[in-house]
């Protein structure tokens, strides 16, 4: 059996460079860290992803990142500020829960994504290939150089 793509994504993104690749993947290219990850975890599975599981795996993603993971995403980053009268522990403490809530929701997307995912049917190929198609689909530009740079992070 394969490892899952939750398993698969906590490896990758503790290895050097991975998270902020990411990130930055993110917050500059406007794209969905999760689905990249799962893109990634297709292409090294052996999983060849058809147009059709993209676009479901896109609408997936966008739904449930509008109703769950943005909100929550609003809400912890606005807890970075200090609040006036406000003691600073307790900020800090429900921002953690907040966090935590927020990873929680990116752990379901995931296991929603994984369950869109064909079963392995052939040779490892490039993550590029496969996250470029998906950042083509969930976005109108595709940020190849944080693509790039994402891909020559992840683990072999």
């Amino acid at each position: 059996m394969s490892e899952s793509l939750w398993d698969w994504s906590v490896g990758v993104y503790a290895a050097p460079g991975v998270a902020e690749a990411c990130l930055h993947l993110q917050d500059a290219g406007g794209q969905n860290v999760p689905l990249l990850l799962w893109a990634a975890w297709t292409a090294k599975t052996g999983r060849p992803l058809d147009a059709e599981t993209i676009e479901a795996a896109c609408d997936t993603a966008h739904a449930w990142t509008d109703v769950a993971v943005a909100p929550l995403r609003a809400i912890r980053t606005l807890l970075k500020k200090p609040v006036p009268d406000l003691d600073d522990a307790a900020r800090l403490q429900v921002r953690d829960q907040v966090k935590a809530v927020e990873l929680l929701a990116e752990r379901h997307l995931l296991s929603a994504l994984e369950g869109l995912a064909p079963p392995p049917s052939g040779a490892p190929g490039p993550a590029i290939d496969a996250m470029a198609r998906v950042a083509r689909v969930w976005g109108a530009v595709v940020p190849r150089a944080g693509l790039i740079r994402l891909s020559e992070r992840l683990p072999a």
